[in-house]
């Protein structure tokens, strides 16, 4: 016998909580939301909206598996507003292919998550991944959409992610809060149109090489209110590091002036307060509007770093279940580049992060007049 822990891994936010479930090639996949304000007027195309920008296939540079991705409410809905109770959504999968990952049920692949789940387990899906797909982002996605309507209505709080380089193509820094149209006008997700061809031609060359590439998404929050944040282990930038590493394929987070904020002294790099229009505000935003693990009421800004995609179209070197040397030439579908696709994701987590904390912030500090 042993002592079974209460662990909830697939559950995030403490009190809009979102769990994901489903396998990349099981029947379906989707999410159930806790805690969501009752009233809220929702209709499934404001969430297929969202699960429309994540899809597979929709475009030359992403994976060529085709779905839908239509999303079905299955609770927590009456005439069109959410009851308080959960709101269940579900997408099914409708073009699965298990057969073409029938080498991977005994060979490894490289520095993907294969061998890590089997050796916790003892088990795994082989098919896509399972649980380690990106397409189980897919809850993350529709809780987003959720949670990013939230956000608007409570203060017309706006959530935008674009692509900022592709391996060694990078876009030259925006001087302005990207719209959504100039995003979604190219479908590698960067605003910068120049740059964006050169992006498309650097994937297009890889899927060519049977290889991948990877890059950086940057995020940019407008509009949050100062005094979201939890210290001291529930630091807003700390929530936003866990919620964007814990996306498939990331190895790098960064706020504000990050890594390159090093190179500064502390005379360059602090944001002198200023009052502007009535409030206090900060003359220069190195801090990327977090201040003591709190948001500070300035534009929130950061990066996520995505690696290439592990499953490539190339042979390469592996060991089996055995342990026994072996190669490995992948087949299925993939992503040649992850992050035209992982712009939504982005800004689906930030969005549950920042919902989580406005209503722990409204619990804590709403609640009781003294």
């Amino acid at each position: 016998m042993f002592a079974y822990l209460s662990l909830v891994p697939n559950s995030f936010g403490k009190i809009f909580t979102v769990t994901t479930w489903g396998e990349s090639h099981g029947p379906a996949v989707g999410v159930v939301i806790d805690g969501c304000p009752p009233r809220l007027p929702l209709t499934e195309a404001e969430v297929q909206a969202e699960l429309g920008r994540r899809r597979p296939g929709q475009s030359e540079i992403t994976t060529t598996r085709r779905e839908p991705d239509r999303v079905e409410f299955l609770s927590g809905i009456f005439e069109g507003r959410t009851t308080g109770h959960p709101l269940a959504m579900l997408v099914r999968n409708t073009d699965a292919q298990p057969a073409a990952y029938a080498e991977m049920r005994e060979k490894f692949r490289p520095s993907h998550a294969d061998f890590t789940h089997e050796a916790k387990y003892g088990i795994r899906d082989h098919r896509g991944g399972g649980r380690s797909s990106a397409r189980e982002t897919i809850g993350r996605v529709a809780a987003g959409a959720v949670a990013g309507k939230i956000l608007r209505l409570a203060a017309n709080v706006e959530v935008r992610a674009y692509v900022t380089r592709v391996h060694h193509v990078a876009a030259p820094a925006l001087d302005h809060f990207p719209t959504l149209a100039e995003i979604e006008a190219t479908p590698v997700r960067c605003p910068h149109p120049e740059t964006a061809a050169r992006m498309i031609e650097r994937i297009q060359q890889a899927r060519a090489e049977g290889d991948s590439v990877g890059g950086v998404i940057d995020c940019r929050v407008r509009g949050l209110p100062a005094g979201l944040g939890e210290p001291v282990f529930d630091r807003l930038e700390a929530d936003l590091a866990k919620a964007m590493l814990s996306l498939p394929a990331t190895k790098g987070f960064e706020i504000g002036s990050g890594f390159s904020g090093t190179l500064l002294k502390g005379s360059q790099h602090n944001d002198a307060f200023v009052p502007r229009e009535g409030r206090v505000r900060t003359a220069t935003n190195n801090s990327g509007g977090v201040q003591g693990g709190i948001s500070n009421g300035e534009e929130i800004f950061f990066r996520v770093a995505f690696k290439p995609t592990a499953t490539i179209h190339q042979p390469q070197a592996t060991v089996d279940i055995h342990g026994v040397a072996t190669e490995l030439r992948a087949a299925g579908r993939h992503d040649p580049c992850v992050l035209p696709r992982a712009v939504v994701m982005v800004e689906a987590m930030a969005a549950l992060v920042l919902v989580d904390h406005w209503m722990r912030h409204a619990a804590q500090n709403q609640t009781f007049k003294f």
